[in-house]
């Protein structure tokens, strides 16, 4: 499997056509997996908010002195105001806000960045990224890069785990994962749950390439890789009723010892 990030791609501003920056840049070939970092979809969907455009509701003033009073860390009410308006789940209320995006992903203040946002406070991410990927994706196909899979990453935390490492938040043109369940291991075991999420993995190894903070390159051609024979699925965030840390966190009291 080869990983090549696609160079030069100038500073992203709203309506840029992302596809056709990166046609122009990129060798692509059919059977290619193209990794689009976001950050760089959410610019060009105009995502970038300013903390003045979030009048702060009493539930966000609480959340904000919540945090302040357990981590002893000052939140933004407004910033606190931002979270909530982008999920549609709070599921930890300090020292940290865990929340469900309106897409269904679990992570830390339901995903804003405050980070390479020229003239903006926050950006936000891409309202429906898997809906992102197939736009990138068909724009590919009209300038004949045809069978190109897109996967549009973040990176995030993993409890129990301390550093960051990337996850995909919407694909297209290949499922989520592929399916291991009935297959014999070496000693001729059936497996009965193993459902490898290659998306995701396929994200975590683009971010080698891209890298953090100052790196600038937010887009990787990942060459070479197959997804095999294998049955596939598109089911990679888990529905509540299976997330047993879910149930527990709804369960949680939050009074004020929590």
């Amino acid at each position: 499997m080869k990983l090549e990030p696609v160079a030069d791609l100038p500073e992203i501003r709203p309506g840029d056509d992302l596809a056709e920056l990166i046609a122009d840049r990129a060798s692509l070939e059919a059977g290619d997996v193209l990794t689009v970092a976001s950050t760089v979809v959410s610019k060009a969907e105009g995502r970038m908010v300013d903390l003045e455009s979030y009048p702060v509701s009493g539930r966000a003033q609480e959340l904000a002195d919540r945090i302040e009073s357990v981590a002893g860390e000052r939140k933004d009410p407004r910033f606190a105001q931002a979270v909530l308006a982008e999920s549609t789940e709070l599921l930890i209320e300090a020292p940290f806000l865990l929340t469900e995006t309106r897409f269904g992903h679990i992570c830390v203040n339901a995903g804003i960045d405050r980070s390479n946002v020229p003239d903006h406070d926050l950006l936000l991410l891409p309202k429906k990224p898997a809906e992102s990927a197939e736009r990138i994706r068909t724009g590919l196909t009209e300038r004949g890069l045809e069978d190109v899979s897109v996967i549009v990453t973040d990176t995030c935390g993993r409890p129990f785990r301390h550093g960051q490492r990337g996850v995909a938040l919407g694909w297209a043109g290949m499922p989520a994962s592929r399916d291991w369940r009935g297959e014999p291991d070496r000693d001729g075991r059936e497996l009965g749950v193993t459902v490898q999420s290659v998306v995701d993995e396929l994200a975590s190894a683009a971010n080698l390439v891209t890298g953090e903070g100052a790196d600038g390159t937010p887009a990787v051609v990942v060459r070479d890789w197959a997804f095999g024979d294998l049955e596939g699925s598109d089911e990679l965030f888990r529905a509540v009723e299976d997330d047993l840390v879910r149930q527990a966190l709804r369960e949680w009291d939050w009074g004020d010892d929590s």
